[in-house]
């Protein structure tokens, strides 16, 4: 073979090669991935608003609730607001949960969880995380409008 025809053919494999890996589904593209939802439909299943002021009583109360639906937990952040676990049941859960201030009065819950690298868009597991929480909070909790 000719060292022209060798160029040739490295070349076309090498086309080849870069259109297939471009066909392929990026992680970054799953993460994405909102399952149908709108952004604000999402918003709404994740998030919850709590009348409290009592910000590290609250990411205290996240993690036992966490623990309790046997996540182990990965990192809490108390200057942050932010608290992560992992529920290994034959797959893996992940939820990252932030507390932060709305108001002088309120503080929003938001949690959000993966199954893998895919984002959880099923309300079910949002709601009974929120439920727990509100148990164990002795609070009630509210849409976030």
């Amino acid at each position: 073979m000719s060292v022209r025809m060798q160029l040739v053919v490295g070349s076309v494999i090498a086309l080849v090669a870069l259109t297939l890996a471009g066909c392929g589904s990026s992680p970054n593209a799953q993460i994405l991935e909102t399952g149908g939802k709108s952004q604000v439909e999402l918003r709404a299943i994740q998030g919850r608003l709590y009348k409290t002021t009592e910000r590290e009583v609250m990411l205290r109360t996240v993690i036992a609730t966490l623990q309790d639906l046997s996540f182990v937990m990965d990192k809490a952040h108390l200057e942050l607001g932010t608290v992560s676990g992992t529920k290994l049941d034959g797959y893996q859960l992940r939820m990252s949960v932030t507390v932060r201030p709305r108001d002088e009065t309120h503080m929003i819950v938001r949690a959000n969880a993966q199954l893998g690298i895919t984002p959880v868009t099923d309300p079910e597991p949002y709601q009974a995380f929120f439920q727990a929480l509100s148990k164990a909070a002795f609070l009630e909790a509210h849409p976030i409008e």
